[in-house]
């Protein structure tokens, strides 16, 4: 009896949020362009037509960036940098405000095209899947090929996908060639295409693994193959290293799971200044109840009741603090959500300035009727 050898499909958009923007603002198209702003860098149209963009010089602030597009990545500027430290690096570059409207938008629209052609879809996140192509009888790269046309025709924009007999490998080849990128694996290319790259491309291999791996004369993925188990056990636990010893020679049986229940709804929001609890009390009490509403329309939109309300907060000097509390019946009611947030604020001394303010629901349960999710009163928080 022959045995079907997987088909693992990553499929991950190019510069998602970055190229959303680009199809909304093409005369940006080939421009080093940050997204992370906030709504002030709105771009303004001028009289004859054209548009004013905010650039990062004019940025002050303690934003980070949500994206960048591949010329400002040339200049250095990546998600997760502080915008001011990319002012430095190219203050000339374009700012524009973060749309998460819009990117739901697309991401919906691209997930839809792709599974009308390859229905066994895991979704890992707003601009990337994994797909299981074991069953269809199409060669690989031709249906890669027409996901990627049924993708650019849905929403105008690219993406790259890499097909590989497990989702580890997939995930590192999906960004081999990258933008529009195109890469087919085989266990037969793993030493020469694999093995040379360094450990952190393997998804799992974070910044402090990676130290502490080359501060053991390992950097490359060959080897970390290499490396003796012993050793990695010794250093990392036997878990952990097991894992990484798999990892490295591109084991890795995990499923394609096209449906998985979330174990948390959350909102939260860092502030471009230090907001102090009792000056800055009715800026806090509306992002508050902002995050609240938002919080029940993700309850409401995923079908999902919350039965644990919690908070996070982090302070000026960066000490997070988080509360929770549990309710005797669950809810997606942005009312009763507050209330219970309002609660467990009134644990936490609120004496420092915030740069964090956070929502989180927990405790799922899946429910399918309509339920309300408008507050009748604001109310303030406990100050």
């Amino acid at each position: 009896m022959d045995v079907k050898i997987r088909r693992i499909a990553h499929l991950d958009m190019d510069a998602f949020y970055a190229s959303v923007e680009l199809l909304r603002y093409p005369e940006l198209r080939g421009l080093p362009v940050v997204i992370g702003g906030s709504r002030d860098h709105q771009p303004e149209s001028l009289p004859d037509g054209s548009r004013q963009f905010s650039r990062l010089r004019d940025y002050a602030g303690r934003g980070v960036i949500t994206t960048s597009t591949y010329e400002a990545r040339a200049l250095g500027i990546f998600s997760g940098m502080g915008v001011m430290k990319a002012a430095r690096l190219a203050p000339d570059a374009i700012l524009l405000p973060v749309d998460f409207a819009a990117y739901r938008h697309y991401s919906r629209l691209f997930k839809a095209a792709v599974a009308r052609i390859a229905p066994r879809i895991e979704d890992r996140g707003i601009d990337e899947i994994y797909l299981d192509l074991t069953d269809l009888p199409e060669d690989s790269a031709p249906l890669a090929r027409r996901i990627k046309n049924a993708v650019r025709d849905a929403t105008g924009l690219g993406c790259s996908i890499g097909i590989s007999p497990n989702k580890l490998l997939s995930k590192i080849c999906s960004d081999l060639e990258k933008p529009d990128g195109l890469t087919l694996l085989g266990p037969e290319d793993i030493r020469g295409r694999i093995w040379p790259l360094p450990v952190r491309k393997i998804n799992g291999i974070g910044p402090r693994a990676a130290e502490k791996l080359a501060g053991l004369g390992i950097t490359s993925i060959a080897e970390l193959a290499d490396a003796e188990p012993a050793m990695l056990q010794e250093h990392f636990g036997r878990s952990y290293a097991a894992w990484l010893h798999a990892a490295a020679h591109g084991i890795d049986e995990r499923p394609v799971i096209t449906h998985s229940e979330p174990r948390s709804i959350s909102r939260e929001t860092t502030f471009e200044r230090d907001l102090h609890p009792q000056r800055d009390r009715d800026a806090l009490s509306t992002i508050f109840t902002g995050l609240c509403v938002r919080v029940a329309d993700d309850l409401r939109r995923k079908g999902y009741r919350a039965r644990t309300i919690g908070i996070k907060l982090r302070f000026e000097d960066f000490r997070t603090v988080t509360r929770d509390l549990s309710l005797a019946e669950a809810t997606a009611d942005a009312a009763s959500i507050r209330h219970a947030a309002t609660e467990c604020l009134r644990r936490v001394p609120l004496k420092s300035k915030l740069r964090l303010l956070g929502v989180r629901t927990s405790s799922l349960t899946a429910y399918d009727e309509q339920g309300a999710n408008v507050l009748a009163t604001q109310g303030e928080l406990p100050l």
